[in-house]
């Protein structure tokens, strides 16, 4: 089995990817989306994404990262995916699957989930435009607003050239609203040849095994899971029977902050951690106390010393 961690814009970041990965249980990451408009993008902006690009694209505990584009332009897509495979890129990953409003307006993420041939278009050009030693992976959502296509988009993936195929298993008007509909996977992965990776409604090592028998895929891919238990990784692979403890967990929130304070405004970093504490009360009620805390402090001083000491 393989676990994929997967990116959350605005917080699992490569900071957050870093945290997560030491702990450990992930087999390869994917970035937050880099967003391709009708430009080459320079260097820099790939670097500032996946800093790990100077590492042989891989997090300080030596998990790979694959780079995740998202947009329309076929071309710009195949150049700039060329560009960042020039970089060093252990992978690529092409995004279908973003349901925010901003990015479907503007003709990607989930908004392509309507346009099967683009999808199709966009797969083949990155494919052709990338050594083939680099794999080139998309993730979907079972579609925009219904189902209907989801077979449909699935091959379009495939015949484009994707070897590898991450389904969200709800809707762009889902959202993240349970349940997941983990049978549809099952459906997907019936018609297509190539791997299939299950993803939604992971909190659980209990939920990652029924996802499993479900969806009939044997690879996974958590986010928000993983957020709300840092452990959760190693708790599916039966490597830890329970989580971490909240010391722990605040050790770990602790150094989040630190790699966050020499680029960040106090206002940005504190959102970041607030963000943080309330996935993190799923599974721990100490969150729900130090979020209330935390939310009134405005103070770099404070946050450092609340961190520090409790």
């Amino acid at each position: 089995m393989r676990i994929l961690l997967a990116p959350m814009e605005g917080l699992l970041d490569f900071r957050l990817r870093d945290l997560l990965t030491r702990v450990g249980g992930y087999d390869e990451c994917v970035s937050e989306f880099i967003r391709v408009n009708d430009t080459l993008l320079p260097s820099h902006r790939f670097y500032r994404y996946v800093p790990e690009l100077y590492e042989n694209c891989r997090t300080k505990s030596g998990v790979p990262v694959k780079v995740q584009l998202l947009g329309s332009d076929i071309n710009c897509m195949a150049e700039n995916a060329s560009k960042v495979a020039s970089l060093g890129a252990y992978g690529i990953d092409i995004n279908f699957g973003c349901p925010a409003p901003t990015v479907n307006r503007n003709r990607g993420g989930a908004a392509l989930l309507k346009e099967p041939d683009i999808m199709f278009a966009i797969v083949k050009a990155v494919r052709s435009a990338v050594p083939s030693t680099i794999p080139v992976t998309a993730k979907m959502r079972l579609g925009y607003d219904s189902t209907e296509q989801a077979l449909v988009c699935a091959k379009a993936l495939e015949e484009g050239g994707a070897e590898e195929i991450v389904v969200h298993a709800r809707t762009k008007t889902d959202g993240y609203k349970p349940p997941a509909y983990w049978d549809w996977i099952y459906k997907i992965g019936s018609t297509v040849k190539v791997p299939v990776v299950a993803n939604g409604e992971i909190w659980t090592a209990e939920d990652a095994k029924r996802c499993k028998e479900v969806s009939g895929c044997k690879d996974i891919m958590i986010g928000r899971g993983a957020v709300a238990n840092p452990s959760l990784a190693l708790m599916i692979r039966e490597k830890r029977k329970e989580k971490l403890s909240w010391e722990e967990i605040k050790k770990i929130l602790f150094q989040y902050w630190l790699n966050l304070e020499t680029e960040m405004e106090i206002k940005s970093r504190a959102g970041r951690i607030k963000q943080w504490l309330h996935y993190l009360c799923r599974q721990y009620p100490e969150a729900e106390r130090d979020f209330e805390i935390v939310k009134r402090l405005t103070n770099i001083e404070d946050f450092r010393n609340y961190w520090n000491i409790h």
